[in-house]
């Protein structure tokens, strides 16, 4: 009693002891023990009533009946003192029957927290915590303060630093549980503040949350870490790991450097997976010296780089096209008794096939084939797209038909890239007949699909069957842009039918395409081909009134159409009219129809701009 005078001060006030501990820097109270004189005859009543309802399944009249008469302060007192010895479950029942009955308001904040503390003093933690899960979801985000306060002031007869501990471990793993962050993160200041155990589970709940959410901010989730190990929570490097790899995903390498120094600053050694993210981290930041440097300091430490390392380094030479290096890497990998696994073949020939240097890629392959590793279907389109860049259709049809034997199926990727390279090379044939395939193997065509064949098809001056693909594009559901639509515009324009050109520029607007310059630059072009240039004019100022800016492009062709088919003078009244400012491209094309150089140089001699060239001529 001498300690208890020493390290608390009480206070009684009506009915109540209160103690202030300076262990704890916190108050709480509890209900005195009423002298058996002294007790309410209404609480022997209700313990009977709790026990005939426990005990049998019928009408809870008995209990209904007393509700009137009862205050909160009889419900503290059962819960508190239990002065019948009512068993714990019965209580509970009594207070979920309460909790439940509409017209009954007395259960406040401090009968559930006060219950949270009897439940777990009886060890029926499960209980506790689907109670606390109950009060949190009615007192919703951003009720911490006032449920942790409520808390720590009802601890009450039950109070233990074991019970308190797990008390305030479970509030902090509802609040994670309801994704209520912020209050979980409050709930660990609270617990720091008053100077209890440090809640390990539901930190490590609160941190694998933080880290496992997309959403969240990975400099808010290392102060929070920060901030637990000051307060004596292990650290790991696992979680450090997953700090550096979110920091390196969004770019930033010098947090994610920060981290990094921050696992040996706790005591902690970095392992090879630590290494790795910052490694790969700075490869992607195209700072690959600085990869390299920490790939010495890796081996300066004791640890050996593996295979993932050598993959990332490689990877990323390869991206910046320094293929000489990427092999050497590789060889120096094989030379320490490294595997090489497919990605680090796939890496390297897709970085020889994207510079052009498929042979050295179908080493690489082969290469891999003797030493047992299997490809993908990824590694085989890489190499049928680079095949079908360098032009040799032939060796990828080649490759297919291997893939197929080894048991591959070829995907839209596949058939795409062979149709685009088959359409580059002239040989829409057979572009339609890869098509005919893919339709027979039920893979429908894309838009970079039928895109490519509409190319295929204007270059090859087949503009029927480039129309009708962009038809059956339509069909399938995709939108062409306006690219594709002005490909077909343009074969049809050097085909001379300038009208059918006009209709699909009509429809364009009609599928909700505004046209650009380009598109009217092409009908323009077909038009004076024509010599129609009273309607080229017309489109002049059709696409003015639009709000589409004419380029050079534009007047170097209404300029050469004046030269072939009209009249200088009339393409000069129309510069004056429209404000149009000639380039020197324009001049020359100009001066190159005049027969004689000085007559063509006179007739805008009022140009600036030609005046200069006069001069600078003479």
């Amino acid at each position: 009693m001498a300690t208890l005078k020493i390290r608390t001060k009480i206070l009684h006030r009506n009915h109540r002891v209160t103690f202030f501990n300076k262990n704890y820097s916190s108050w709480w109270s509890l209900p005195l023990s009423p002298s058996p004189h002294q007790e309410d005859p209404l609480l022997k009543s209700i313990s009977d009533a709790i026990k005939i309802h426990s005990s049998s399944s019928s009408s809870s009249s008995s209990l209904k009946k007393l509700l009137p008469k009862l205050t909160t302060t009889h419900v503290l007192t059962l819960i508190n003192h239990n002065p019948h010895h009512l068993p714990p479950l019965s209580l509970l029942s009594f207070f979920n029957f309460l909790s439940s009955h509409p017209h009954f308001r007395l259960l406040t904040l401090q009968s559930y927290s006060t219950m949270t503390h009897f439940l777990v003093s009886q060890n029926l933690r499960s209980q506790a915590l689907d109670l606390l899960r109950l009060v949190v979801s009615k007192k919703g985000n951003g009720s911490s303060s006032s449920v942790f306060s409520s808390l720590v002031e009802t601890r009450g007869t039950h109070l233990s630093n074991f019970n308190t501990d797990f008390v305030f471990e479970a509030l902090m793993i509802v609040y994670v549980d309801f994704w209520f962050v912020n209050d979980a993160i409050q709930c660990f200041r609270l617990v720091r503040k008053h100077n209890f155990r440090i809640p390990v589970n539901g930190c490590r709940c609160l941190i694998d949350r933080m880290m496992k959410t997309k959403t969240s901010v990975p400099m808010v989730t290392l102060g929070f870490y920060l901030e637990v190990l000051d307060y004596g929570y292990s650290p790991s490097v696992y979680v450090f790991n997953v700090l550096m790899h979110r920091f390196c995903k969004e770019g930033k390498i010098k947090d994610a450097h920060t981290v990094f120094n921050e696992i040996t600053n706790r005591g902690l050694r970095a392992t090879v997976v630590s290494f790795n993210t910052l490694i790969n981290g700075y490869c992607k930041a195209k700072n690959l010296e600085e990869g390299f440097r920490l790939k010495s300091v890796m081996e300066e430490s004791g640890l050996r780089p593996d295979v993932y390392t050598y993959s990332a380094l490689i990877n990323w030479l390869c991206k910046e096209s320094r293929l000489d290096d990427a092999n050497r890497l590789f060889e120096e990998m094989c030379e320490r008794g490294l595997v090489p696994n497919d990605i680090t073949f796939t890496t390297l020939i897709d970085g020889q096939s994207k510079n052009g240097r498929v042979d050295v890629a179908l080493e690489i392959y082969r290469e891999m084939l003797i030493k047992g590793l299997k490809p993908d279907l990824i590694m085989y389109n890489t190499l049928v797209n680079g095949l079908c860049k360098v032009g040799d259709m032939k060796e990828a049809r080649k490759l297919v038909d291997e893939m197929c034997t080894k048991g591959f199926k070829p995907d839209k990727i596949t058939y795409t890239t062979l149709i685009d390279g088959f359409c580059k090379e002239g040989d829409t044939e057979s572009a339609m007949e890869i098509r005919e395939e893919m339709i027979r193997g039920g893979i429908g065509l894309d838009d970079v699909a039928f895109t490519a064949l509409i190319s295929g098809f204007c270059r090859d001056g087949k503009v029927i069957e480039a129309e009708r693909t962009l038809r059956e594009m339509s069909k399938a559901g995709l939108k062409p842009d306006d690219t594709t639509y002005t490909m077909v515009i343009d074969g049809f324009c050097k085909k001379g039918d300038v009208k059918m050109g006009f209709r699909l520029l009509k429809e364009m607007q009609s599928d909700g395409h505004v046209p650009g310059v380009i598109t009217y630059n092409v009908l323009m072009n077909g038009l004076c081909k024509l010599g129609q240039i009273k309607n080229a004019n017309m489109l002049l100022d059709a696409m003015l009134n639009l709000g589409v800016i004419p380029d050079d492009i534009t007047y170097n062709i209404l300029l050469e159409g004046h030269c072939k088919h009209g009249k200088l003078e009339d393409f000069d009244k129309l510069r004056h009219e429209k404000g149009l400012v000639l380039d020197y491209a324009a001049y020359t094309s100009l001066v190159g129809k005049q027969k004689n150089f000085l007559k063509g140089v006179l007739m805008l001699e009022k140009s600036y701009f030609m005046k200069t060239i006069f001069r600078f001529a003479v």
